[in-house]
């Protein structure tokens, strides 16, 4: 077990504080599964039979970030020999934060997110009784581990001694389920993000879902569509981004989750593609062998534009005399993809970028016959790298010659910025200074020059007028009389 992370750090103390105050304090939900699992958790969260009002008194930097569903935000100070947690700059946290929540019974959900009314209760039993699923139902006792805590959070033995388990987690665990706490259709119904969830982490461990969870999942799927676009896109995006994209994906399909959220996507079984491009099938399988090589930690946008790149192909089949093709499939894939993002409420920054992955993913297969201006125009494309990714994965997502990919790669990593972004040769101030007029003209005539400079034909401004005379005229033809 490496060193208590900051965030770790953080959690104990508070715990301890609790406990030396008379309260109930356990590390709860996912960081419990994750440290059982061995896995290192992403923050720890801690339930604790203190009310929300006495956890704010407690410590000096809190936010009641859900006050009224007894959530307290607790920003820790670090001791003296404690450096705070912080990125370069100005940009990070400056304190570890962790999330405390007051063990509390719900009422019914109206809204299909938040309880009604909550009760608050000592019972840490009664409290699990409300959490998901039986894996992030799991309590632990952190002081169990005494003075040896690395040595006892490393120990999976000693840690299983020290967790309350009160719902079955620990052996869902070692049997690898995903089972909903109690009722799965209350649990459900209380929150249909859950609906989601169960496929995540069925996607993300490599679990089963067990069957009355699975039914009940397949009943409420249509339930999806209470939940704000921006959580189901959040919850999407995990699936995308934590390396098992092509399980989760199919998990929604099997349980009609995917019909219910992404329409368009079920639209591509049965899709042929020709052969001789894409021997191994449909447009749905094809997708599905680019999400698995989704590596974990990927771009959003990257995982997205792999999704998507070709929705257009389904309402542009046909088939013709010599083969099947899908005419314009990119420009209607921009169109669909343009909906996709608005639906879901990407911001503008990430719906340009998916959008270009779609819109250029076809380009690669003229790379290797591109004029040098052109190339360097196409290596201009931001975020590029993730353009080339999107390209291999297609290519072995459907025939694995990788010639064009290589090619392309050589030429982008050799060919230094400068070159592919030098400073302009020629500028409407220098046209004006040789006595062209300003106008529709400058545009083609600074396209022209910029194509000289990238072809290497050009080196100087002088050069670059020269070049603007020759194609467009003296400066007296192109001004009016």
């Amino acid at each position: 077990m490496p060193a208590l992370s900051r965030q770790l750090e953080a959690a104990l103390r508070i715990v301890e504080a609790l406990r030396t105050e008379g309260h109930q304090a356990y590390l709860a939900g996912g960081c419990v599964r994750d440290l059982l699992l061995g896995r290192d958790p992403v923050d720890y969260d801690v339930a604790t039979s203190a009310t929300p009002d006495i956890v704010m008194g407690m410590f000096p930097r809190t936010f009641a970030v859900g006050a009224h569903f007894g959530v307290v935000l607790v920003a820790d100070e670090a001791p003296d020999e404690i450096p705070p947690l912080e990125d370069a700059g100005d940009a990070g946290p400056r304190y570890a934060t962790t999330e405390v929540a007051t063990f509390r019974c719900d009422d019914s959900y109206s809204d299909g997110r938040h309880p009604d009314a909550v009760r608050y209760t000592t019972s840490a039993e009664e409290d699990v009784q409300r959490r998901d699923f039986t894996i992030n139902g799991l309590l632990l006792d952190p002081l169990r581990g005494g003075e040896a805590l690395e040595e006892f959070l490393g120990d999976g033995s000693a840690l299983r001694a020290a967790v309350l388990d009160y719902v079955g987690g620990l052996a869902d665990l070692d049997a690898g389920v995903i089972r909903a706490i109690g009722d799965p259709r209350r649990r459900f119904e209380e929150d249909q993000l859950r609906l989601l969830r169960a496929v995540r982490f069925a996607a993300r461990f490599g679990y089963a879902i067990e069957a009355a969870t699975h039914s009940a999942i397949c009943s409420l799927a249509a339930r999806i569509h209470s939940v704000s676009q921006e959580r189901v896109r959040d919850e999407l995006t995990k699936m995308l981004t934590e390396g098992k994209a092509r399980r989760a994906f199919e998990l929604l399909d099997e349980t009609g989750l995917l019909q219910q959220v992404l329409p368009e996507i079920p639209k591509m079984k049965g899709v042929e593609q020709p052969p001789q491009y894409h021997p191994e099938g449909d447009v749905f399988i094809h997708t599905l062998m680019l999400l698995e090589q989704l590596e974990p930690g990927v771009p959003c946008t990257l995982a997205w534009g792999a999704l998507l790149h070709d929705v257009g192909k389904p309402p542009t089949f046909r088939v013709a005399p010599d083969r099947i093709r899908f005419d314009r499939h990119v420009e209607v894939g921009v169109a669909m993809g343009a909906e996709i993002c608005r639906r879901f409420r990407f911001s503008n920054e990430d719906t340009r970028q998916i959008l270009a992955l779609i819109e250029h993913h076809m380009r690669f297969a003229d790379a290797p016959h591109m004029k040098a201006s052109t190339l360097k125009r196409f290596f201009r494309l931001p975020c590029f790298e993730e353009h080339l990714a999107l390209h291999k994965m297609d290519c072995m997502a459907a025939h694995r010659n990788l010639d064009t990919y290589r090619f392309v790669e050589e030429r982008y990593e050799e060919m230094p910025q400068e070159d592919v972004r030098p400073r302009p040769l020629l500028t409407g101030r220098e046209l004006i200074a040789a006595g062209y007029a300003p106008g529709p003209r400058f545009k083609e005539m600074l396209r022209a020059a910029e194509d000289a400079q990238l072809e290497g034909s050009i080196a100087t401004t002088e050069q670059a007028v020269a070049l603007v005379r020759e194609r467009f005229g003296n400066a007296q033809q192109d001004t009016p009389a």
